[in-house]
């Protein structure tokens, strides 16, 4: 058996502190993060959400503490050392190659991982194999975010919506055991960035049904956003950070609470998400607060 037990977390952050120079941006960060949850950050600018986000992708290193995620292949929790497979990562501004179809940059990701120039050059028969199993995966991703019709456009010829859909499709054709999000919708248009909110809780949804199955979940996801109502719509767990009262102290979590689950195709309970939303900005932000 590769897999976890469901009951085991993906993530577990441990006393987490990280400054530049003599600037401590984060300050003592304990939070365990289980399978199949998709927990959102928010926080005033400047608190310290993508510098977090970062350490766990690896690309950035935590100045005290340790961040490890679920190493399926050896059973255990290991300590993130740098960006691995494991994890995969959207952020705000989609990194798509103009010169490929969607269909083909959903591809690219697999290619890179599962061959090499030589092996493509000197197995042209395997290679051909690999290719039409790669671009059935990519196929059967992007009909699931919505771009059936768009696979063979060029990155010129997509809505930034539906080059944001690519990204996410990129990012999930990977299966990573981790999906960071760092503000993914915050460029998108209201219809378009609802839609795709939509399309993450479809991704709970799977969870929830995988747990129904002993299995465990696939999609744990931390998504960092400033718009607090959609991190109450998204995420069944929000963790808010905040310096309040703390400068020049970094930042710490002063809120970490599960919140209401809202299926793909329900309504939004607005007075639900308000009565949140009043409590997050009075222990996170304070007066200073300004709605975007």
């Amino acid at each position: 058996m590769s897999e976890a037990p469901a009951e085991l977390p993906a993530i577990e952050i441990r006393g987490v502190t990280k400054s530049f120079g003599s600037h401590r941006v984060l300050d003592t960060i304990d939070a365990t993060i289980q399978a199949g949850e998709i927990v959102a950050f928010v926080g005033p600018s400047g608190c310290g959400k993508s510098t977090l986000l970062n350490c766990i992708v690896g690309t950035l290193q935590p100045t005290d503490g340790s961040i490890a995620v679920w190493d399926a292949d050896d059973k255990l929790m290991r300590v993130v050392s740098g960006p691995g497979r494991d994890r995969g990562i959207v952020y705000q501004r989609y990194s798509l190659f103009p010169h490929l179809t969607a269909l083909q940059n959903v591809a690219f990701g697999l290619m890179l991982d599962e061959t090499s120039p030589p092996d493509r050059w000197l197995k042209p028969l395997q290679w051909r194999k690999l290719r039409k199993e790669h671009l059935a995966k990519s196929e059967a991703m992007l009909e699931r975010v919505g771009l059936a019709d768009a696979m063979a456009r060029y990155p010129d010829e997509l809505s930034g919506g539906m080059c944001q859909r690519v990204a996410i499709a990129q990012a999930l054709v990977m299966k990573p055991k981790i999906l960071l999000m760092d503000e993914p919708f915050g460029a998108l248009d209201e219809a378009t960035r609802e839609s795709l909110q939509r399309f993450m809780l479809e991704l709970y949804k799977d969870n929830q049904d995988a747990k129904a199955e002993g299995e465990r979940p696939q999609h744990t996801v931390i998504i960092v956003t400033h718009e607090i109502e959609e991190a109450i719509f998204v995420g069944d767990r929000i963790i808010a950070l905040s310096q309040r009262g703390r400068e020049p102290e970094g930042a710490c979590i002063v809120l970490d609470e599960k919140q209401p689950i809202f299926a793909p195709d329900s309504n939004k309970d607005l007075e639900l998400i308000a009565r949140e939303k009043e409590k997050i900005i009075n222990i996170a932000f304070g007066a200073e607060y300004e709605s975007n």
